[in-house]
């Protein structure tokens, strides 16, 4: 079908109760099987012990030198540096009765302290379970109790956040270390609970650098990663030292046969955050090949300064990033000029026909990359020779933007924590690839399956189904819920809920999600209907939709108002005209907005899960439009449909932040 796939399964027709699927499919460079991992490499932790052997002076981990609250210069920690203190931390770890198989927490922003504590735990078989409160308010107590958490590693700045829920989560929970100090007050509030606390450089004084490691095994757990559940309480996804280590040497692979290895010469900016995966396999493979990883301050306002002064050579992002710095170059550039813009105009295109063409990146224009592209290739520090971006999809302009202009190149992955990051990439300097999520990595198979009632076929001419997984990097199940598992793992084939288009070259597109939830351009996941509850608890609202979707960073809605309230409303606030034109005014749309983010507020939804803007439409979502079924469930591509001109007004509004 392909020059970068080949089939290895016939699909097959549906059968009693299992819809059709079709072929069964792996990248071009696992045509001959699926990689193997190394004899004798069992943990991730093998990765940074051999490359300490390789690269023991070379720099590993640094961040910035803050003097009277200043940033300046980068301050590193070699290779050799870490792994004495890593030891320590671990030993230190064993020393407070934490053994082989237990879990322990990390819970803050990314800095060295985070890469230690993940890798102390590897040297120990201790499974770590990274901690974050974007998945709500009780999440990081109910992750501690969830997986047994016994010990945790915190960020100074969160010790208040955890110890405010220690009450409720100290049945396991029995330790804690800061990242950095801790106040006696701090410690004194946690002995009352049984729970005691240390700073960073106390806790490394517990423990020795020569002792003996555990053995290890692939079918270890190395972490248990929280997501996002339809029923409100995360998931955790269960990833095995096996998967985690495959996960890496298939992007090895990937870059040796299609690009550039990186090497002790590359270094990582390290922004989004470890608490994830896509970011945390990323880490692991440069520790393996030995990269330098500097941290950025963990404050958006500093970015692009840390970026600067770090100027790294690889870069990761997720679309909202790079979303912004592309509206943010493309307002420059109509700033400086109708000369100016001419001059871009005609370097762009050049440079893009040759890409199409075929040439690579560095062939494609030197010239003009020199004289005109120059400028935004400084504005990531001068140095980026390869982009990731991950998460959620790459608006086509923007990765089109990115590739033409920014000197290095680009690759487009799709993921999900129960794939251990990326199952599918785009490959380097390939432009057809542009708009899609490229082909299977060289640890997965692929086949779409049929969706009978979303019209969905995977043996039509332009097959298109749920995407389909089977291979050696995805999740050994939920923990504690083996009912979630036997859902989505079904025949040894993980299925994603993801939606996507066998396009002809090969590529993967994904165009819709099976199940209602989403993510956003920031790769938060919006379970929509669970929303849509929370919001009709508003006493102004008969009906609502709410509405996002993986290329924008913020929720708009449709709202069917409760007329007699809203009559009310008006007659308060001497507003005159009947339901239709009220449902028209500015100062009601405005009203509805604040009441129904009262009511988020009020039921703790998070800042992502907000409404930025609403749209009021009197006339009741009725079985005549096909906006409902007939058990009055919404019909949400007909309702896009209809009201995508308001769709699109709501958007522009809520970034004007107008109503």
């Amino acid at each position: 079908m392909a020059e970068y796939i080949v089939q290895v399964e016939e699909g097959r027709p549906a059968t009693d109760g299992m819809p059709s699927a079709g072929p069964v499919y792996r990248c071009i460079y696992a045509k001959d099987g699926l990689l193997e991992i190394p004899e004798g490499m069992e943990s991730p932790w093998d990765f940074f012990r051999e490359s300490v052997t390789k690269n023991a002076k070379n720099r590993m981990l640094g961040r910035r030198q803050v003097t009277d609250g200043k940033a300046g210069s980068y301050a590193w920690l070699n290779y050799e540096e870490v792994y004495s203190t890593t030891l320590k931390i671990g030993s230190a770890i064993r020393r407070r009765g934490v053994n082989p198989g237990d879990r322990c927490g990390i819970y803050g922003a990314n800095c060295p302290e985070w890469i230690m504590a993940m890798q102390a735990c590897s040297s120990q078989a201790i499974t770590y379970v990274p901690l974050y409160d974007t998945l709500g308010p009780n999440a990081v107590e109910f992750i501690i109790n969830h997986a047994e958490v016994s010990i945790a590693f915190v960020q100074e700045s969160k010790m208040p956040a955890i110890l405010k829920c220690l009450a409720r989560c100290n049945s396991h929970l029995k330790t804690i270390v800061s990242f950095g100090k801790i106040s006696s007050r701090q410690k004194e509030e946690a002995e009352e609970l049984n729970v005691t606390c240390f700073s960073w450089d106390e806790f490394a004084l517990l423990g020795f650098s020569d002792h003996d490691l555990p053995p290890k095994q692939k079918t270890n757990i190395c972490t248990i990663m929280y997501t996002s559940g339809t029923t409100g309480e995360p998931k955790g996804v269960i990833l095995n030292n096996g998967a985690i280590i495959a996960e890496v040497l298939s992007i090895h692979q990937l870059l040796m046969e299609t690009d550039k290895v990186g090497t002790e010469d590359d270094t990582y900016f390290s922004f989004l955050p470890l608490a994830h995966i896509y970011d945390q396999i990323i880490e692991t493979y440069c520790i393996y090949r030995g990269c330098s990883i500097g941290f950025w301050q963990g404050d958006i306002r500093y970015l692009i300064d840390d970026l600067l002064e770090l100027k790294p050579t690889m870069f990761s992002g997720v679309p909202r990033v790079y979303d912004r710095i592309y509206t943010g170059i493309m307002e420059k550039i109509s700033a400086g000029g109708t000369i100016r813009k001419i001059l871009f105009d005609f370097a762009y295109d050049y440079k893009l026909k040759n890409l199409q063409k075929g040439l690579r990146q560095d062939e494609a224009a030197p010239l003009l990359d020199k004289l005109v592209f120059d400028k935004i290739k400084q504005g990531f520090g001068g140095k980026v020779r390869i982009m990731f971006s991950g998460a959620a999809p790459l608006p086509k302009h923007v990765e089109e933007f990115l590739r033409v202009t920014c000197c290095c190149v680009l690759s487009q992955g799709y993921g999900l924590t129960e794939s251990c990051s990326g199952c599918f990439t785009s490959i380097t300097n390939v432009m057809s690839m542009m708009g899609t999520v490229g082909v299977p990595i060289t640890t997965i198979e692929a086949r779409l399956e049929s969706v009978p009632e979303l019209g969905y076929d995977a043996l039509a001419d332009v097959p298109r189904g749920e995407i389909c997984l089977r291979g050696k990097t995805l999740f050994s199940g939920y923990h504690k819920r083996q009912d979630l598992t036997s859902d989505v793992l079904v025949d040894g084939w993980f299925h994603t809920g993801d939606i996507g288009e066998l396009q002809h070259n090969g590529t993967m597109k994904i165009i819709d999600r099976k199940k209602n939830i989403f993510k956003l351009s920031q790769g938060e996941y919006v379970a929509v209907e669970s929303l849509e509850s929370t919001y009709s608890r508003c006493p102004l609202v008969t009906s609502i939709w709410v509405y996002g979707n993986s290329f924008e960073s913020f929720l708009v809605a449709v709202v069917v108002p409760e007329r007699k309230a809203l009559e009310d409303w008006a007659v308060q606030h001497l507003q005159d005209g009947d339901f239709k034109s009220l449902c028209n005014s500015i100062k009601a749309r405005k009203y509805v907005l604040d009441e129904l983010n009262n009511t988020a507020k009020k039921h703790q939804l998070r800042g992502f899960e907000m409404l930025k803007a609403v749209h009021l439409e009197p006339v009741p979502f009725d079985f005549e439009r096909d906006l409902i079924t007939p058990t009055f469930k919404l019909k949400r591509p007909q309702l896009l449909k209809h009201y995508k001109d308001r769709i699109d007004q709501l958007y522009s509004e809520g970034k004007g932040s107008k109503v």
